[in-house]
Order: structure tokens, then C-alpha cells, then sequence
């Protein structure tokens, strides 16, 4: 199959792998598409993402055959230009760059102007009339290419530019002149011999493959697999190199270069959105080295913005990019991302993608294009990533706190957070890996900052647009943003930063608006989301679109009012060890598992009854006739014992019995293996006392409810770590006692259930039989990963890293289920449980149950409901929704 696919110019676009993303990315998919439909795109060619996996599996060398089709491509865009790569008089000039399948906004390299050498410099000055321009171009490919072809800080470059314009009094790059340029130059190349001991390449060839095999390479950069791990891309994709003719936005004052987006990528407006600047290149925009302008007239005098938009400066060009605007939203029936260059007056389009959004504007944009007769329903409810919803679920800035507000930036990204103060992104993932919250301050950020962002709860920079690396980042990742607060100044020596006249230093507490640009000092308090609107239209959609049922996992009744009105339809796992850990409740629980027989169980057991019986109580009716699946005693009883001198003696004090005989008993119950000894239905079996009680106040707390409300109440009770039918049979029976005591005593009967949670191997393998005993599965697939892997889940944040960024698992199996191991587990009990009981109930109640490609598992397998924490429980809805639409 080729390897190489032309775009633009005479090329035929008639190929389905030019423009299948898979094979020539992202970027170079929508370039031959772009060209198909008549819009201005300079031609160039693709090299697929086929060939850079072949690249890094074979030791980074390029076949002979690469070689030859890349020549024959370059003589495509020297034809359609009228220009010839290397040539002394009048050069051509293409840019390089990645585009992997999917967005990855800053993670991968990019070269501009190459082909330019001492040479072609004289040349491109002589054709163009504009010598400033033509040594411009040089130095910033120097820059460039040496920043990501040879490997070198582009600090050092950023210094000597420096220099220069302290020596000349200048203040932004646009007042160097072209001798200034020139001598520039000359230091660059001097830097570049100095730290590599070799000279800058002239060979425009060499220099050609250099930046081919330097975005080949990229995609296995540090940055590029952090931003994987986080996005869960897979790493046998690959990146694209597109290579493509230069057009030129720094031509003076009738060139220009943007960035921009169809419609508000922060709140979902239809309205154009983006930024520019007059006589620029596109790193210009991108990198915040110098302040943007705004695109349109509206956008500049909300901000009471001076200097002109492009809509005034530029009326012609922008009425253009206006209509393509129009065409790409039509075309590809979703928000475009686009990067646009003017030179002279005429407008190209170098890229348009699916723009990067907020939650708060997915979710008005899906709705506006249905509205609008763009879309429809299922490709609404497809469009909103699940995960994204968690920006909408938790609190932002109350608006009636007071603020000390220290001074404003640009709105990058909405939301609020507080936290520290950071100014390094090694040190924010640091402390926030302890527990704290950091907010990252940065001058700018740079791609290598991005395990810094992510550990981050909020990022501050001192430069950069809307569209900064800063701003697209933090969208992608959730986090509010503020950028360009140009009042801000950093001392990175002295680890301290002033704003607005005040001096902070590094561990001070700032909060960000990300909605308004305000940065203030201190924390201000929050409040909690309203989901009506946009949210509630498309949940309802999601919900007229799944098929499997959603609960939560929750044991307070706080936890269970957030999750109704998070959307849950009942409780998929209410763990009862958590009510035991109760300040009023340990002494008694303690008490139980420390004494001597079973009468004294027995004793401590009453004393948690009415307890326990409250508990549910209250959770029946905050579920109001919802169904609740109660889980019964699960962990090691060590959990419970009491720790040091000082709690055996309060226990002592408490129950009458001496510290030496307690201590002597919780030495008896030592276990080697707690995890896997003396716990679940092992309890139920040995001290069926425990499950009679729990049962008991079960069964009371639901007659009283049922009694009360008179609505139907029908608890699930749930056997933990079955691993035999027999197990199942006698604890059982042991329910079934109780239940028809507590009838006879209350003169009422309900409806329950009795089932088991899967969570050992061997529970799945004999499902068949487990069946007969059991009216409901629920998959624990905490501990079915655990038991299966035989890997801690407690211990594997140690090593598990490593494991997925060697592909050993495609992610981290604690939070995406393995669906190759475990998840031939969860379908095979389903259907081995289905065998012997048709009509038996099988969900899940792991973490997984909020993992949108878990839940997309559990679809597939036939699962009847999946369980979520009560934030995750919209995550799921819209997950569930989507894995039935396919």
C-alpha cells in the first residue's frame, strides 16, 4: 500500500486512505479533504502513520522506497507552486508537521520555512522585495529546527533575542529590522556549532529527513505518552508527517496569521471565536510570544480592546474566512479548530479539526445542532466524551463570597479552583500526589509541562492567548485556566511572584476564575452545580437511548440524595462495613469481634442493631421505592481492631474486659493474607451471627418504611466472596430465616432478593451452579481484578505505570476493566448464570462501573445494570447511552 499521499494542487483526492485518519492522521485527512471541496490549501503530501510505527519497530531507518516516493511528492508541490526546493534564486519552503488520528494539541513538533540556508535566505529576500521578512523566516527556522531536530534548549535562543532587543530598546520582535535579523542569525548559527560542535545544516535535504524523523520520533516523546496515558491513546498508533508548502503570515502588514474556531469552545456560543496577529508566523499565536489580537469586531470592543480586529483590518480576508467558516461547519456537522495564514491579502487554510471543548459547551453545542437540524439525537448524545461531564458536577466560585482579587487575565478555560501556589510542574505532580491542591504558575507552558497541568487543579500563566498551549490543554483536561495576565511576573530563583503590587511566594493559597480571568488571593467558597438546561436535555436524551439501568454505589444518605438527583435508579452496592467505622459504632464492632463466644457476639451484635436498622431506614427512604442491594459484612475483621495502647485501653474501659485478654484475642485473629483469609461469606459461615443481625435489620427497617410510606421496598441482599454454591446455600437459607421471622413479627411480607457478588475466579467459573442458589449477580470487579491479575490493587500504583507505558495493559485494569482477562470472566458467569436461571439479574458494582469502556463491555455482554460512585452516575448514563447506539 502507498505511503505517501499527495493533497492539493493537481492531486486527486479520490483515495479512501487519503482521507481515512487512521492511515494519514488527523490533520492530513482534513487537508485532502479541505482541497476536495475547492478551499485555498497550499499543496503538499502525507506520510502515513503506518510508516512511523514501521519507523520506531525498526531502529529508525527509512527505506529506500520512502525516499524515492517523498522525492516524487516534493517535485508535486514544486509543480503546483512553481518553485524548486533548495533553489538559490527563489526557494521553495514547505513546513513539517505531525497529525496523529486523533487531536493532541502542543504534544507533537512542528518545523517551519525549512529549506532555507545562506543561500536560499539571499533568494527568498531578492523574490519576495522584503529582505526583513526573509532573515525573519531564517532565524525562527534556526530556532525551530534546532529545538526539535537537534535537541537544543530554545532558551538559548530566547536569550540572545533578548539581547538584542535590550541593547536596540526594543520591546516587541516586529521593531527588529533585517540587519538586526541578520546579525541574529549569525549568533544562532554560532550557537548551534558551540553546543553541538558542528555546524547548522545547509543541506536542505538533510535537513528534510532531520524533521521527518524528529516528528516520527516525537510520538514516543516523554509528553507525547503522558498525554496518551491521560487520553487513553493507544501507543501502535503512530503519528503522520505532513510536509506542505509555506505560506507566509510575516510579510508585512497585509499578512497575517490566526487561529480560530466556529463557535466558543468555552461556552458553546455560536459565535466566531479566535485570535490573530498582523505580520506574524502561526508559533506566534500558539507559543503567547506576543499578545494576540481578537478575530472579530463584537469579541474586541466586549473586551475594550484598542488595537483593530481582523473583521475591521482585514474586511475582505475575514469576510472569506467567514464563509469558509460556514462551509467546514456544514461539511463536517461539528465545531472546527482552524489555523489560517494570510499572505498579501490572500487567505490559505492550513488545518481544520473537531475543536477541542469545555463540557459546559459540548453539551450546548450538541443541543444547538440538533436544534438546529444539523445533527441528530444519537449523534448528539455520541459527540459528548462521558468523562468531560465531570466539569459540570462539582462546585464553582460562589458568587456572593468576597474577593480579594489581585489582578485579571484571559478566560482560557472555565471553572474555579484554589489551591498552593506551584511554579514547576515536576513540583505540582510532587504535592499532588500527597493530597494537596496546587494551582501551577507559569510564565507560559511548554508541552513538557503537562504532568504538571494534569496534577494541577488549576493553571496560571503570566503569557498567552485563548489559544494558547495553556488554554487548548486545559480545556481538554477540565481544569480552569487563566493566561496572559501580563501583570504578572515570576522569580523562579527566588521562587516568588508579584500581581497587582502584591508580592506571594511559592505555597501561598490563589484561587483562579476561569470563567471571568480573575486571580485572587486566598480560597473562596463554592457552590454546588445546577443540572438543568443543556445537561438535562441531553441526559434525557441518554436516557431515551440506553438500555442498561444505572445505580450508585452509596452508603450515606447524603451520598444517596446526591446520586438521585445525579439520575441513579436505585443502589448497586451499599458496602455496611463503612456504617461500622462510626465513632459511636467502633467500640461495639470491636467489642464483637474480640470476644470470647458467641454469646458475647451476641451481646455486642444487639447493641448495633437498632444501628444498623436506622441506617437502612433511611436509606429506604431516600431511595423511595428504588431498588438496594446491600451488601453484607465483606472486609478481614483486622480492619476493625484497635490500634496501640491507648484504643485497647478505651476498649478495656468500655467493655470490662482486661487490655492483656484483648490483646491476647486480636493476636488469635492475626491473618498472613487478610485479603484473601477470614473474610466475606467466610464471617457469614462461622459466625452466622453477624448476617442475622445485619438481615434483621434489613427486614425491619423495610417493613417500617414500606408501612410508612406505602410503597413498595425491595432490598437486594448481597453475599460477598461466594466461591462455592454450597456458601451460597447456607448463608442463604440463613437470610430466608430471618426474613420470614421478621414478617411474622412485623404481620407484613415483601419482596427481596437474595444474590452474590462474582468477585473470585472461581465464583465465575461455577456461576452455573452459584445460580441455582442466587436471583442476582453483581460483578465486584474490584476484587474479580485483584484475584484474577493477583495484583494488590493498594500496592500497584508501584509498578503499574510502567506496565502500560510498556503496553504489557493498554491501561490501568483498577480503572478500565481487562476486558482480555477479567472480562472473559464477567461473560462467562453471565452466561453460565443465565444457563441455569434465565431471568437472573447481572450488573456491575466496581469502580469500572464509571469507566465509559467498561461500561461499553457491559453493554456488549448483556449486563442489566451498571453501579457508579453517585458523581460518576451522569458519566455513566451518557456512557451506557452511548454503547448502545454502537
Amino acid at each position: 500500500m502507498e505511503q505517501v499521499y499527495l493533497f492539493g494542487g493537481d492531486a486527486r483526492h479520490d483515495d479512501a486512505r487519503a482521507r481515512d485518519k487512521t492511515v494519514v492522521g488527523g490533520k492530513g485527512a482534513n487537508l485532502a479533504e479541505m482541497a476536495s471541496i475547492g478551499l485555498p490549501v497550499p499543496p503538499g503530501f502525507t506520510i502515513t502513520t503506518e510508516e512511523c510505527v514501521r519507523y520506531l519497530a525498526e531502529g529508525a531507518n527509512f527505506s529506500d522506497q520512502l525516499r524515492a516516493d517523498v522525492a516524487a511528492a516534493l517535485g508535486h508541490i514544486e509543480r503546483a507552486v512553481g518553485k524548486r526546493f533548495g533553489d538559490a534564486a527563489d526557494p521553495l519552503l514547505v513546513s513539517v508537521r505531525s497529525g496523529a488520528r486523533v487531536s493532541m494539541p502542543g504534544m507533537m513538533d512542528t518545523v517551519l520555512n525549512l529549506g532555507l540556508n545562506d543561500a536560499t535566505v539571499v533568494g527568498l529576500a531578492a523574490a519576495s522585495g522584503d529582505e526583513r521578512f526573509a532573515w525573519d523566516s531564517y532565524r525562527r527556522f534556526i530556532q525551530m529546527y534546532s529545538d526539535v531536530v537537534l535537541g537544543l534548549d530554545h532558551h538559548l535562543f530566547e536569550d540572545a533575542l533578548e539581547i538584542v532587543k535590550e541593547d536596540n530598546g526594543f520591546y516587541a520582535d516586529v521593531e527588529l529590522e533585517a540587519d538586526h535579523w541578520q546579525a541574529l542569525v549569525g549568533e544562532y548559527k554560532a550557537i548551534v556549532a558551540r553546543e553541538l560542535g558542528r555546524p547548522f545544516p545547509q543541506d536542505v535535504t538533510e535537513q528534510l529527513w532531520g524533521a521527518i524523523a524528529a516528528v516520527f520520533d516525537s510520538w514516543d516523546s516523554d509528553r507525547a505518552k503522558v498525554y496518551r496515558r491521560l487520553n487513553d491513546i493507544p501507543g501502535d498508533w503512530g503519528t503522520a508527517v505532513n510536509v506542505q508548502a509555506m505560506v507566509f503570515g510575516n510579510m508585512g502588514e497585509t499578512s497575517a496569521t490566526g487561529v480560530a474556531f466556529t463557535r466558543d469552545p468555552a461556552t458553546g456560543e455560536r459565535a466566531y471565536y479566535g485570535e490573530w496577529l498582523v505580520n506574524a508566523q502561526g508559533e506566534d499565536v500558539v507559543a503567547g510570544i506576543r499578545t494576540p489580537q481578537y478575530l472579530t469586531r463584537a469579541a474586541r470592543e466586549r473586551a475594550g480592546a484598542k488595537p483593530l480586529s481582523m473583521e475591521e483590518a482585514m474586511p475582505q480576508a475575514y469576510a472569506e474566512l467567514a464563509r469558509v467558516f460556514d462551509l467546514l461547519e456544514t461539511h463536517y456537522r461539528d465545531m472546527q479548530d482552524i489555523e489560517f495564514t494570510v499572505e498579501r491579502g490572500k487567505l490559505f487554510m492550513l488545518q481544520t479539526r473537531s475543536g477541542k471543548r469545555t463540557a459546559k459547551a459540548a453539551l450546548k453545542m450538541a443541543v444547538d445542532m440538533v436544534a438546529e437540524g444539523l445533527i441528530d439525537e444519537a449523534t448528539a448524545i455520541r459527540r459528548v466524551d462521558p468523562m468531560a461531564l465531570d466539569q459540570l458536577l462539582h462546585p464553582t466560585l460562589d458568587p456572593t463570597a468576597p474577593r480579594d482579587v489581585l489582578g485579571k487575565g484571559l478566560p482560557a478555560s472555565p471553572g474555579a479552583a484554589s489551591g498552593a501556589i506551584v511554579l514547576d510542574a515536576d513540583t505540582a505532580e510532587r504535592l499532588a500526589g500527597r493530597g494537596d491542591a496546587v494551582i501551577l504558575v507559569r510564565v507560559e507552558t511548554s508541552p513538557e509541562d503537562i504532568h504538571g497541568m494534569h496534577a494541577a487543579r488549576g493553571i496560571l500563566t503570566a503569557r498567552g492567548g485563548m489559544t494558547s498551549h495553556a488554554a487548548v490543554v486545559a480545556r481538554g483536561m477540565g481544569r480552569p485556566c487563566v493566561s496572559g495576565a501580563s501583570g504578572l511576573s515570576i522569580d523562579m530563583a527566588a521562587r516568588t511572584l508579584k500581581i497587582g503590587g502584591r508580592a506571594l511566594k511559592e505555597g501561598d493559597i490563589i484561587t483562579l476564575d476561569g470563567a471571568t480571568g480573575d486571580i485572587m488571593a486566598g480560597e473562596v467558597p463554592t457552590i454546588e452545580p445546577e443540572l438543568v438546561g443543556d445537561f438535562a436535555v441531553l441526559m434525557g436524551w441518554a436516557d431515551r437511548h440506553r438500555r442498561m439501568k444505572v445505580r450508585t454505589n452509596a452508603e450515606t444518605p447524603a451520598d444517596c440524595r446526591m446520586a438521585r438527583q445525579f439520575g441513579a435508579e436505585g443502589i448497586g452496592l451499599c458496602r455496611t462495613e463503612h456504617m461500622f467505622f462510626d465513632a459511636k459504632r467502633i467500640s461495639a464492632v470491636r467489642q464483637m469481634i474480640l470476644a470470647e463466644d458467641e454469646s458475647g457476639r451476641r451481646a455486642a451484635l444487639a447493641k448495633l442493631l437498632p444501628e444498623q436498622r436506622a441506617d437502612f431506614r433511611e436509606i429506604f427512604e431516600v431511595m423511595a421505592g428504588l431498588p438496594v442491594t446491600i451488601r453484607l459484612l465483606d472486609p478481614p475483621l483486622h480492619e476493625f481492631l484497635p490500634h496501640g495502647d491507648a484504643e485497647f485501653a478505651e476498649l478495656s474501659d468500655a467493655i470490662g474486659v482486661g487490655v492483656d485478654t484483648l490483646k491476647r484475642r486480636a493476636e488469635e485473629l492475626h491473618e498472613f493474607n487478610p485479603m484473601l483469609g477470614h473474610r466475606g461469606c467466610r464471617l457469614g459461615i462461622t459466625f452466622p451471627e453477624i448476617y442475622e443481625m445485619q438481615a434483621r435489620a434489613i427486614f425491619e427497617a423495610a417493613c417500617e418504611v414500606a408501612a410508612a410510606s406505602g410503597e413498595a421496598v425491595v432490598p437486594e441482599v448481597m453475599i460477598p466472596l461466594v466461591a462455592t454454591r454450597r456458601e451460597l446455600q447456607i448463608l442463604r437459607a440463613l437470610v430466608d430465616r430471618v426474613a420470614a421471622q421478621v414478617f411474622a413479627e412485623q404481620g407484613r411480607t415483601l419482596d427481596y432478593l437474595v444474590g452474590t457478588m462474582i468477585e473470585l475466579p472461581r465464583a465465575a467459573l461455577m456461576a452455573g451452579e452459584i445460580a441455582a442458589e442466587a436471583t442476582f449477580f453483581s460483578f465486584g470487579t474490584n476484587d474479580l481484578t485483584q484475584t484474577t491479575l493477583g495484583v494488590s490493587r493498594d500496592d500497584a500504583a508501584r509498578f503499574l505505570g510502567p506496565y502500560v507505558e510498556q503496553g504489557i495493559y493498554p491501561r490501568d485494569p483498577f480503572v478500565s476493566l481487562d476486558i482480555d482477562g477479567v472480562g472473559q470472566l464477567v461473560s462467562l458467569a453471565a452466561e453460565r448464570g443465565r444457563q441455569t436461571r434465565p431471568e437472573i439479574k447481572l450488573g456491575i458494582c466496581g469502580e469500572h462501573g464509571g469507566d465509559p469502556a467498561s461500561i461499553a463491555f457491559c453493554e456488549q455482554t448483556g449486563l442489566d445494570y451498571v453501579s457508579a460512585s453517585p458523581y460518576r452516575v451522569p458519566i455513566a448514563r451518557l456512557a451506557a447511552a452511548q454503547a448502545a447506539l454502537g
